[in-house]
């Protein structure tokens, strides 16, 4: 086999293994974004804990191949960039924003979220929902109130008492 060959199985076996670890996985067409402009995107990525990288379509159709999913076949055509996300919405928010931010340059394709093809709807959908750790924080908030607000109440009630109390010795003396 030849050296070429055994260099495209090692790129797949890379992107495979970035699928595998990623939560989140974000197609885009680049198509007309400067090289100022996608090295912005990258930083903006990376900030993110994410990845922005661009492959060869076939490797990536190969690796996804190889992980039993063929539903990516259609959106591996034309300049594709491939953002890996440690969580579910990340990538997908810097991505819909990228699109905002550059006017037609970038275009969403699909995503593949808990293993699953998630279409240009589904992706944009995914990018207007909070992060798991922003709903933990709500959710845990919500627990909380009504401890407060009985902690609130109690501390009320006993400063009533304290203060009827305080009334009637003054009233006494």
């Amino acid at each position: 086999m030849s050296a070429n060959f055994e260099a495209k199985k090692e790129v797949v076996k890379e992107i495979t293994e970035k699928i595998s670890a990623a939560k989140s996985v974000v197609l885009v067409d680049y198509n007309g974004l400067t090289v100022a402009e996608a090295s912005e995107l990258r930083n903006k990525c990376k900030q993110a804990n994410c990845e922005y990288k661009v492959y060869k379509n076939t490797l990536v159709r190969k690796a996804f191949n190889d992980l039993g999913h063929k539903d990516f076949d259609a959106d591996l055509n034309g300049p594709t960039a491939v953002t890996f996300s440690a969580d579910e919405t990340s990538a997908a928010k810097i991505m819909v924003e990228a699109v905002k931010a550059y006017d037609g340059k970038i275009t969403l394709k699909s995503a593949f979220v808990d293993n699953a093809y998630v279409d240009k709807a589904g992706a944009k959908a995914l990018a207007s929902m909070p992060s798991k750790e922003e709903l933990i924080a709500k959710m845990l908030g919500s627990m909380q109130a009504p401890v407060a607000n009985f902690a609130g109440l109690l501390n009320n009630m006993l400063s009533g008492v304290v203060r009827v109390l305080n009334a009637v010795a003054q009233q006494k003396a």
